[in-house]
């Protein structure tokens, strides 16, 4: 297994070592021990969370507030999903900032989302299984959101606006500069 720091401080691509034969694989996905020593703290996950998505489905960008924030450990178990994050850190050299990464089936790539991140995905492919754990419970009256079309961020989708498949919920979340509370 391989940790990667990626642009934007506090992400970490993991990429597993796949052992295959005829009989098919074997990898190990996850090591508490070694996550924790890459990002020099301690990471107790409380909740595991799998939705399934057709081709199209966007959901985000979303996270919660404190004292719900969440850390996110992302991948996607089926098909292939455009995995972004973006940098709510008001005091980081890289607020505002995002980043994608193309999660598969076949990479087993995962990625490790710190506090401070709103996170969303879009289904590249029909049954997208998309699995995620996080370190806080769900929290309704914590959960909020940010625009997927968010001009200031530009976001490359990789689909035509017309394709996506967005929750009504998810259309009418404000655009980033409009946010007061953040992180």
């Amino acid at each position: 297994m391989k940790f990667i720091a990626q642009k934007i401080s506090g992400l970490v691509l993991i990429t597993p070592t796949i052992f295959k034969d005829n009989r098919g694989y074997f990898a190990e996905t996850y090591r508490q021990d070694l996550l924790e020593d890459f990002i020099g703290y301690k990471i107790n996950f409380v909740q595991e969370n799998v939705s399934k998505s057709n081709e199209g489905v966007l959901r985000g960008l979303h996270y919660q507030l404190p004292p719900f924030s969440q850390a996110k450990l992302v991948k996607v178990v089926e098909g292939s999903a455009l995995d972004v994050v973006i940098d709510i850190r008001r005091n980081s050299s890289t607020f505002g900032q995002h980043m994608s990464i193309k999660l598969t089936s076949e990479n087993q790539h995962q990625l490790f989302i710190p506090h401070g991140f709103a996170h969303g995905f879009l289904a590249l492919t029909n049954n997208v299984t998309f699995e995620y754990k996080v370190d806080n419970y769900y929290s309704k009256e914590y959960e909020r959101g940010i625009s997927f079309d968010d001009k200031l961020l530009d976001i490359n989708w990789e689909m035509p606006y017309e394709s996506l498949k967005i929750s009504e919920k998810d259309r009418h979340l404000p655009s980033l500069d409009k946010i007061k509370n953040l992180f």
